[in-house]
């Protein structure tokens, strides 16, 4: 698994981020490896498209993200376009994807260099559209207000065959969510919603979102939806504050799409992909959502405890009832597991057992 070349992704306003792509570019040089800044940008620059950015990178096998989830989440974008393998070093405050702490870079960088690394895939999302999405005139000044410049429309997938009934292919991947949501605070979106190709409700809410396992620790918690480990295969429908009584979310099969139609008495609803505007919708558009073809391949350095940083992120620690604070399993891993549980992803056995 030796690394070609690297990608860098930088949260340029953390000294500490700026600091660690030091020790990135260091170690590159050290291994004669290939090592370019992607998707560097300030409030005066237009962003471009992910193809457009992987190619003029040189087409990087490792994107190296150094932030927090946002910044992750920036170079899952560029890693999607190239299969390249995505390492996310955590420099945030509440992150569930970063993954390698800044003091241990090099380490991380060496353990892929050698294939000392686990690679786990996670679901990724894609669309249909009745049309290309567009920003229309007169948002820029909205968009720049607070923070950083957007991202071009996406362009359509000239591969992917276009037909009337059936819109246009986007090239965009969503790790965490696809979001429709209303553009005036005092109006609601009102939308249809199909889940495998058959109407499920119709919606006046301020937003309706789809999400992945990823994902459901993101907006879609904070919308009431459920939490899903990343090891699940699945697609997560959230509405946001509905104006029914109907108001859960409905966890569907990875090859079940969720459409959503712009209702003809709704106003405009702006199409939002992991938390970056995209496009906007009028009445009678709609776009398609359904799992990517490709997975995202993350880099982890041993098994990721979820559940674990779930419990901390969320301090589900402080909780009154809690009266054992310890982590101690449920099992005692201290020898192998019976038969009827070694199919289970169980934790690792300590290395001084038998």
């Amino acid at each position: 698994m030796s690394v070609q070349r690297v990608g860098i992704v930088v949260h340029g306003g953390r000294p500490a981020a700026v600091a660690a792509a030091g020790v990135v570019q260091r170690w590159c040089e050290r291994q004669e490896v290939g090592c370019v800044a992607i998707d560097v940008w300030n409030q005066d620059e237009q962003r471009r498209d992910a193809r457009e950015e992987v190619d003029a990178a040189g087409g990087p096998d490792l994107i190296v993200t150094l932030g927090g989830d946002g910044t992750f989440l920036r170079g899952a974008r560029l890693a999607a376009q190239n299969d390249a393998l995505v390492l996310g070093v955590d420099l945030g405050t509440l992150g569930f994807l970063t993954e390698v702490p800044a003091d241990d870079v090099a380490r991380a960088l060496d353990a892929v260099h050698r294939g000392r690394v686990t690679v786990e895939t996670r679901l990724m999302l894609t669309m249909r559209a009745s049309r290309p999405l567009a920003l229309p005139e007169g948002m820029d000044a909205l968009l720049h207000y607070g923070r950083g410049p957007a991202l071009p429309p996406p362009l359509v997938r000239p591969e992917c065959a276009v037909a009337l009934d059936w819109g246009v292919a986007l090239n965009l991947t969503a790790l965490n969510d696809i979001v429709l949501e209303k553009l005036a605070r005092d109006r609601q979106v009102s939308l249809g919603v199909y889940l495998a190709g058959r109407l499920l409700a119709s919606y006046s809410a301020d937003a309706v979102l789809v999400a992945t396992p990823t994902g459901s620790t993101a907006y879609s918690f904070a919308a009431g939806g459920p939490v899903i480990s990343p090891a699940a295969d699945a697609i997560v429908f959230t509405p946001v504050a509905p104006h029914m009584t109907f108001n859960r979310s409905v966890v569907a099969a990875p090859d079940e799409a969720v459409a959503v139609r712009v209702l003809g008495h709704s106003g405009r609803a702006a199409v939002s992909v992991d938390g970056q505007l995209r496009g906007v919708l009028e009445p009678g558009d709609w776009i398609g959502v359904y799992a990517a073809p490709r997975r995202l391949r993350v880099v982890r350095l041993g098994p990721t405890d979820f559940y674990g940083r779930l419990r901390e992120r969320m301090r589900l620690t402080d909780a009154p009832a809690a009266d054992d604070p310890g982590v101690t399993p449920l099992w005692p891993h201290t020898t192998p597991a019976p038969d009827d549980l070694a199919h289970l992803r169980l934790p690792p056995l300590p290395v001084d057992a038998d």
